[in-house]
């Protein structure tokens, strides 16, 4: 199925030996685009439910594509659904065309959800240069990062999330406080393009960075999960020789080679968006090389649909697990794409030269 648009020749610039033909990138972009629905809401797929993150990564992968429209519409819904404080829910149900809805809501809302609209925002207006869109966005953005900094700890990582009720919690996560860090310096760009300067975000961000280099004892142990081993690197929170000290740390413990990237360690199940994850987290640190060859990795996860399956057990029943094919494991194996073709935008949001770093805190406790 090739949706208008989705066809060969726009894509080209997502071409990947072993990895992408023109052909396949599009069928793939196609993919995304079917699971749209028309009031621009991004599902993991249809009948399932929607969580803020995963639909704006979704959206910045149809940017990274040239579906500048349709990725807009995904920021239309998304500004539509912004509670008054600031945040969004965990999770919204998918409603098909006979009106029943698959999933559930999780009224809880979590800090890395919610932050992670700055990062596709400026995303898409790097993409688009739409001054429009940014002003119209502007007020969600500044919404979402208050609602997220009034949970940051003063060690400076950023607590996980309010309950459906309100109340906070303040154990913080690593990948999640990464994920907000590289957020936060997307929101201070779109602050320095609009010269309306926060000084109080540029503190947040310094704080919450050293917070992730320096201090690990500050986050719940997570290190079991892959996501904590190269989301501060692939965030831009570890750089230089920490960040290529922290790759070769975790290598052997959550890479499969010729599979894929372990979810957990030691389970042995390898999964896609973890994997491309990483491969953008290697283009970050300047090894293309062996980004490209995670990618070529993972593509006994590519189905006929040119979606991509969520995981594989390559132990005991030696099968896809679950069996799904989600929109953000496809949108992170583009944006991955779009990244070692040196498409500009994605670049500019992932290699963060050009972001700002926000200020180090004066002591180092």
């Amino acid at each position: 199925m090739t949706l208008p648009g989705a066809g060969p020749g726009r894509t080209e610039h997502l071409v990947l030996p072993g990895v992408l033909t023109d052909e396949q990138a599009a069928e793939t972009v196609a993919g995304i685009l079917a699971a749209q629905r028309p009031d621009g809401a991004i599902p993991w797929f249809r009948g399932h439910h929607l969580d803020p993150w995963d639909h704006v990564e979704a959206a910045m992968a149809l940017d990274a594509a040239g579906e500048h429209e349709a990725a807009g519409r995904a920021y239309t819904w998304l500004a539509a659904r912004q509670n008054e404080d600031g945040s969004w829910y965990a999770a919204y149900p998918d409603t098909d065309e006979t009106g029943r809805t698959g999933g559930h809501d999780d009224l809880a809302r979590e800090t890395n959800f919610c932050a992670y609209a700055a990062v596709g925002v400026w995303h898409h207006y790097l993409a688009t240069g739409d001054d429009g869109f940014l002003d119209g966005m502007w007020p969600v953005v500044h919404a979402a990062v208050e609602f997220v900094l009034a949970l940051q700890q003063p060690g400076g990582e950023i607590g996980w999330k309010r309950e459906a009720d309100g109340t906070p919690v303040n154990d913080a996560l690593l990948t999640g406080s990464s994920s907000i860090y590289q957020a936060l310096r997307c929101a201070l760009a779109i602050a320095e393009e609009r010269e309306e300067p926060q000084p109080d975000w540029e503190l947040a961000a310094g704080a919450l960075g050293h917070a992730i280099r320096d201090h690990p004892e500050r986050f719940l142990d997570k290190s079991r999960y892959s996501m904590d081993w190269y989301y501060p690197v692939l965030a831009g929170a570890m750089t230089g020789t920490q960040a290529k000290a922290r790759i070769e740390d975790g290598w052997d413990r959550f890479v499969v080679p010729d599979l894929g990237v372990r979810c957990v360690s030691p389970n042995p199940w390898v999964t896609g968006g973890e994997s491309c994850e990483l491969a953008l987290a290697l283009w970050v640190v300047g090894e293309s090389d062996r980004a490209l060859e995670i990618l070529q990795s993972i593509q006994h996860l590519r189905a006929g649909d040119g979606m991509y399956w969520t995981g594989y057990v390559f132990e005991g029943d030696r099968a896809v697990w679950p069996e799904e094919r989600t929109t953000w494991t496809a949108g992170a194996l583009l944006l991955a794409a779009a990244a070692l073709g040196g498409d500009e935008a994605t670049t500019a949001v992932f290699g963060g030269e050009r972001l700002p770093y926000g200020l180090e805190p004066d002591c180092c406790g």
